[in-house]
This record gives C-alpha cells, sequence and structure tokens, in this order.
C-alpha cells in the first residue's frame, strides 16, 4: 500500500496544461516547459538534487526516505502574508536567489496574470524544495473567501499545515473557515504570528485569539523581542536562547543565535525560564509518555531536562492534535523564517506517521517547481507529484491500478478493521474522500461574441469546471442562455478573465444575480392523471400527493410513501417517482429558483400496465408542481456572515451603511485601534459593497464575506423582489 499524492494533469490544448484532481493545484505550463526551464524576470537556483540541467543523484530527488518528507501547506485569511511567507522559505531553502515580493507581482507561486494583478493568491501551487536534509512539499493556497473549495481539496492529500496569522488582527473571519476544514481533515498544523514589525502588532493578543476564537491551546515555543517598529528577534523557549536578525542585512540570511546568559540578559532570562517550565507543565499535561519523564528524572529541575526531549514531545503533542506550536515573526522583514522552516520539519509529521492507505500507479509523473516541471521515472510512497493525460479524473477521485485491487484492498481493510474493532471503516479511509463543494451563491449569463464562437465557449466553460468544481454551468431552458454559477464576484470576474487570457474569447456576462431557494408554508395536496397512447401502447399513470414543509433544513425533498403505495412499488417505479420530485423541485413557482425543506408523501398511485418509467416521473413531477403553486409560499435569500475591521473614525458611517442594507450588526469588538464589526446582511445587499466600503473610509477599511445560511425573506422585501423581476418596478 502506498501513500502517494498525485496532481492530475490534463491536456487543454496541444499549447498547455491543466491542473485538476485530489489537490488541484494551479501548475500549469507548455508543453515546451515540461523539460526544466527558468521563468524571465526571476533568477531560480538549482532544483533539489540538480545542478544546472543535471540530475546529481536521481535517487536523491526520487526516493527521498519517507521519515524526512513533509508535504505541507500555508494557510490563512486573506492578506495574512501566506504569499510572502512562502517566497522566504523559497529563497532561504536556496530554491530562489532573490526575493519575490507581492506587490511587484514576482512571487513563485503567484504566477497567475490574476494573480499577480490583484496581489491575491487565487489558485493553490505547489513548490518542492530541500532544507537540511529534507524533502518538503509545500502548497500556498489561496485566503478569499470565494477560493475556499481550493483549499478544502489541498488539505485532503496534505500531512501538516502552517496558520499564518497577522500579529495586529489575530484570527480573522477566514481563519476559522481554514481552521474549521483543517479540523475536519484532522491536519496538524503549527502557528505562525507574521507581521510582528507592524504598528499594532500584539503577541499576547493574537496568542489570546487563538485560544478563545479557535479553543486551540497555543504551545509558544517563541517569545519575540520587542513588538511593531522595535521588533528585531526572537527567543527560542525551548533551548532558552536568543535569535537576533542583523539590521544591516538585506535578506535575513544574516542572524545569530545566542545563549540566554545571567550576566547579559538577567531579565529576559528570567521571562524565558518561567515561560519554558510553563511550556514542560503544559505538554506534561498532554502527553503521558513526557509526563513520566518529567516527573521522573526532571521534577526537582526543569532546567536540566534536554531540548531534544521537549521538542520530540511536542512533535506528539502536534500529531495528536491536542495543542498547536506558535512561532512568531515577519515575513517581509526577513525575520523569523528559518527557525519557522525548522520547526516544519521538527513538529509536522511524515507521511508515514499520517498512515494513508491507498493504491497509486501512474505511467507518467512530473515533480513540481510551481510552474516548472521536471519527469521523474518513479516516485515512493509520500510525495507529491503530477500526471499527465488523465483525461476522464475530476476533483476527488482515487487512482489505482485497477478495479479489482481497489475491490480487494478495501475488503482487506475491512478485515483488518474487524480485527483491530475501530470506530472508523477502514475501507472508509482507504480511498480519499471527495471534496464538499459549497452550492453557489451568485449567477449571471455568459455569451460568446459570435454563435460560431458558443462551442468554443462550451469547451473553455467544461475545462474549467474540471479544474474548479465549484464553478458551475447550466443551460437556461426558456432562453437557451448559458449561465454562469460561482462563489462571490471575484469568482466570477476571475473566470470571465481566464476565458478572455486563456482560450482567446470575449465573452460578454449578464448582470450578476443572487441564487434564491424557495419553500412553502403549509400543506398542500394535488392529483394528476397522465393518459397518452404512443403507437399501439398507452401509458396511464394516476397521482395523488402532499407536499408539506420541513422544520429542518434540507436541501432535497424528504420523500415518503403510503402503506399501500409502498407494498406493491417496484424499485424502477421507485426511481422514476423521486427522479421527477427531484426535478420538479429544481424550479420553484415564483422565481424558478431550487425548492427546499419540503416533505413529500405519495398517497396514491395507479400505474396502468407498460406504462414506461419516463411517463411515470414526468405525471409525479407535474402533480408535484402543480401542488407547489397552490401552497402558501416564500422566498428564501443567502445570510452572509460580515465582519468589518475599521478604524474608530469611520466607524459611525460602516453602521450606518449597514443598516440601509438590511444588516444585522451581532457585536463590535475592538482589536489593537481598530473596531471589528460582526453581523450578517443578506447578499442581495452587499454586491459592489468594497467599492462602497473603500469609498467611506478613504481605503482604510477590510471585510470579509462567507454564506451563513438561507433565511425568510420579510412579505415587503419579497414583494419587491417579485416585483422587480417581473418588471412592475
Amino acid at each position: 500500500m502506498s501513500n502517494l499524492r498525485i496532481f492530475a494533469v490534463n491536456h487543454k490544448k496541444i499549447s498547455s496544461l491543466h491542473i485538476n484532481n485530489m489537490c488541484s493545484s494551479k501548475i500549469r505550463a507548455s508543453l515546451k516547459r515540461l523539460r526544466l526551464h527558468v521563468l524571465l524576470g526571476r533568477n531560480y537556483s538549482s532544483l533539489p538534487g540538480l545542478i544546472g540541467n543535471d540530475i546529481k543523484s536521481l535517487h536523491s530527488i526520487i526516493n527521498p526516505p519517507i521519515a524526512k518528507i513533509r508535504n505541507i501547506g500555508i494557510m490563512a485569511h486573506i492578506d495574512a502574508g501566506k504569499t510572502t511567507t512562502t517566497e522566504r522559505i523559497l529563497y532561504y531553502s536556496g530554491y530562489t536567489r532573490s526575493l519575490g515580493d507581492v506587490d511587484d507581482g514576482d512571487t513563485v507561486t503567484d504566477f497567475m496574470a490574476q494573480e499577480r494583478e490583484r496581489g491575491i493568491t487565487i489558485q493553490s501551487a505547489a513548490v518542492t524544495f530541500d532544507w537540511k536534509g529534507y524533502r518538503i512539499n509545500l502548497i500556498d493556497t489561496p485566503g478569499h473567501v470565494d477560493f475556499t473549495l481550493e483549499v478544502e481539496r489541498c488539505l485532503r492529500v496534505l500531512d501538516g499545515a502552517v496558520a499564518v496569522f497577522d500579529a495586529s488582527a489575530g484570527v480573522e473571519a477566514q481563519t476559522l473557515t481554514v481552521w474549521r476544514q483543517a479540523d475536519k481533515h484532522k491536519i496538524p498544523r503549527i502557528c505562525f504570528l507574521n507581521k510582528m514589525d507592524k504598528i499594532g502588532a500584539s503577541f499576547n493578543y493574537a496568542v489570546e485569539s487563538i485560544r478563545e476564537k479557535l479553543k486551540a491551546k497555543p504551545l509558544l515555543l517563541q517569545l519575540p523581542i520587542g513588538e511593531g517598529k522595535t521588533f528585531k528577534g526572537v527567543v527560542d523557549v525551548v533551548s532558552k536562547e536568543k535569535l537576533l536578525w542583523n539590521p544591516n542585512s538585506d535578506d535575513g540570511k544574516d542572524f545569530e543565535r545566542k545563549p540566554l546568559l545571567e550576566m547579559s540578559d538577567p531579565e529576559l532570562l528570567k521571562e524565558i525560564t518561567e515561560a519554558r517550565n510553563a511550556l514542560i507543565e503544559q505538554v506534561a499535561d498532554l502527553d503521558d509518555e513526557f509526563a513520566d519523564l518529567v516527573l521522573g528524572e526532571f521534577s526537582e529541575n526543569f532546567d536540566l531536562l534536554p531540548a531534544e526531549k521537549l521538542q520530540t514531545a511536542v512533535h506528539r503533542v502536534t500529531l495528536a492534535q491536542t495543542a498547536v506550536p506558535v512561532l512568531c515573526g515577519s515575513a517581509l522583514k526577513n525575520k523569523g523564517v528559518q527557525p519557522l522552516l525548522d520547526a516544519i520539519t521538527m513538529y509536522l509529521p511524515s507521511p508515514e506517521e499520517r498512515n494513508y492507505e491507498f493504491l497509486e500507479r501512474i505511467s507518467r509523473l512530473l515533480l513540481p517547481f510551481a510552474d516548472q516541471h521536471v519527469e521523474i521515472p518513479s516516485l515512493t510512497a509520500g510525495n507529491i507529484a503530477l500526471t499527465v493525460g488523465l483525461k476522464n479524473t475530476a476533483t476527488g477521485d482515487t487512482i489505482v491500478s485497477s478495479k479489482s485491487s481497489a475491490l480487494a484492498a478495501c475488503r482487506r481493510a475491512e478485515r483488518e478493521g474487524e480485527k483491530k474493532h475501530r470506530q472508523n471503516n477502514e475501507a472508509e479511509r482507504l480511498l480519499l474522500a471527495g471534496v464538499e463543494i459549497p452550492e453557489p451563491v451568485f449567477f449571471c449569463t455568459i455569451e460568446p461574441p459570435s454563435v460560431a464562437k458558443q462551442p468554443d465557449l462550451d469547451h473553455a466553460l467544461k475545462c474549467l469546471q474540471r479544474e474548479d468544481p465549484s464553478l458551475k454551468v447550466k443551460l437556461d431552458p426558456d432562453s437557451g442562455q448559458t449561465i454562469l454559477c460561482g462563489m462571490g464576484e471575484l469568482h466570477i470576474e476571475i473566470i470571465h478573465d481566464r476565458i478572455k487570457r486563456e482560450y482567446g474569447l470575449e465573452t460578454y456576462l449578464g448582470p450578476l444575480q443572487v441564487a434564491y431557494r424557495e419553500t412553502i408554508l403549509n400543506s398542500v395536496r394535488a392529483t394528476d392523471t397522465l393518459d397518452r397512447t404512443l403507437g399501439d401502447r398507452r401509458h396511464l399513470v394516476t397521482v395523488e400527493l402532499e407536499a408539506k414543509s420541513l422544520e429542518t433544513s434540507s436541501l432535497l425533498p424528504v420523500i415518503e410513501y403510503a402503506a399501500s403505495v409502498a407494498e406493491n412499488l417496484s424499485q424502477a417505479s421507485r426511481e422514476a417517482i423521486e427522479n421527477g420530485l427531484h426535478s420538479a423541485c429544481l424550479q420553484g413557482p415564483l422565481l424558478g429558483s431550487p425548492i427546499q425543506d419540503v416533505a413529500i408523501t405519495l398517497h396514491s398511485l395507479v400505474i396502468h400496465p407498460g406504462t414506461s418509467t419516463a411517463m411515470i416521473s414526468a405525471c409525479v413531477s407535474r402533480c408535484l408542481q402543480k401542488a407547489l403553486k397552490k401552497a402558501d409560499k416564500q422566498i428564501l435569500e443567502p445570510l452572509m456572515n460580515l465582519e468589518v475591521t475599521v478604524t474608530r473614525d469611520y466607524l459611525s458611517p460602516v453602521l450606518a451603511d449597514l443598516a440601509q442594507r438590511r444588516g444585522n450588526i451581532q457585536e463590535i469588538q475592538t482589536r489593537q485601534d481598530n473596531k471589528v464589526v460582526i453581523g450578517f446582511v443578506p447578499l442581495a445587499e452587499i454586491m459592489g459593497y468594497s467599492t462602497v466600503l473603500r469609498t467611506l473610509t478613504s481605503g482604510s477599511a477590510t471585510f470579509a464575506l462567507e454564506l451563513s445560511d438561507y433565511q425568510a425573506m420579510n412579505p415587503q422585501d419579497q414583494s419587491t423582489l417579485l416585483s422587480q423581476r417581473s418588471g412592475l418596478s
């Protein structure tokens, strides 16, 4: 059994490649660039194991010891400094020879044109490099809420993660989202408090926010020396050493590590000794093996406890996910990144410690270096690689050598699971679970420049959907127009731009529309009969059903059968009925939006012998549509969690604007010198909000959005919406 991670690469045209599947990284390049090459404008060092274009040690690049491999992701709220941290990691590891900058648009992992123009990460990027004898496969993930799916599908194949925080802001809205995703996939992680040089940075505030908002137990492995403008280094709590960076060094490579001494640093030594003792006690409470060691040999004097013993215990605690190590620094100012790399190798797990068990066998393999690749003949367990030519795979697929081998592995895992009496089903763990794709909240029409270009547009959208499953494309049955459905304004804007740049199509977008849903408020019955003769065959169905509202939320209709119906119902007829009911719920009677929170009971069903299942579906669907039209109907609108960070001076105009947008303010927190407004606001009222907020606050405020749920519109707002849609207002 192997735990080889695969990035699957598909041909878009002869000239380029698309990445999608297990962890869709945005590694795209022309076929000419499958050979090792150098991008214009950046200065790259030789890749791991390479000198120039010659492979120095093929074995070292393909088969590093599995215990020396780290598969990690960088995750955070937008603008916390993920990509800058990644750039510094690549520089200090020797992967690049110059420091990339997000503002200059020359970073390794943000190489898409849209990313360099906007200064944000849109798609995940994979980079492979070495650090002190360890092979690190690193993935830089997006922080914007519109691209949450990118984080989701990357975490599924990672062994560990680095959560980056803005030390002046602590835990922010998207931090919570990515943290919950990491919790779901049981990813061990370490925290890096970035931007310690920023005005308003507070180590204690950031740590407390991790404790309070993430409900995590922070292990303080470092303490900062100064904050804000006075930040100049960190103290290693484990080894009781201070790390000071040379202020005259341009790239941060020049720093010194000094032990703390009573003569030179008495107050700092006392503070760090207390912090180390507290750390030892905290780890001992979480790890029995370490507790026995401490109480047995070092109970009289914690100072005698070797740093290696403490580090090993922190590693175990991190893997158990009972606590998270915390480090700090400033990636932009080139401070604290090398110790972060040491912590990645020291505390995050190797692939064998994560114990994934599944098959992989691929014919052609490539090793990823962002948008550069080198072809390799084989790869051992635990590595991340690319493969070329998988045309029918999609995100979430598990690739095996054959169906029989997968079934055999499942049966073997089931037997092992029964022997070990595990709660988790071994067969379910064998295959990687598909990612949960959120429902889109925005949609708009998209049209090609001419009818002749429609096939080209269809091809482009098909490729983009495989690469980005959160993008949905459907055809309007009435107008015949193509509908784009996405996660937000930025998401759809990026897709539109990519169609132009990558496929050469000038498309036209209609106005953005909110993805409403509908439900009913009461119980209604309806009866329908379908009687048709096709050729010499008569199709006759009579249906009586009841539709009623559900108290609990359910996207799909809850279908029940009366006892008299269920007795004689064949499996084919049951499937036809359910297909018809699901079809009828796709378009509600008010806006044509999907119906949710509805229970349907089939009270009577009479089927003439020889009636086709298609006719059964059609009759049931028509009967439900008749019932829905008779019911009291309710529009549901998407409600967004909103978090606005604003200075005190602009708080009042921001609150006044939110009140006009039907906003519901839950609380106003204080974050250093800023106010954080937390509340709910309907999605329909928040379109174009970034421009308005920028105007209101002179560009000083930031905000984050996340879908909360769907809520019922009040009668006045619903009436207004229906009037707008019918053209009466």
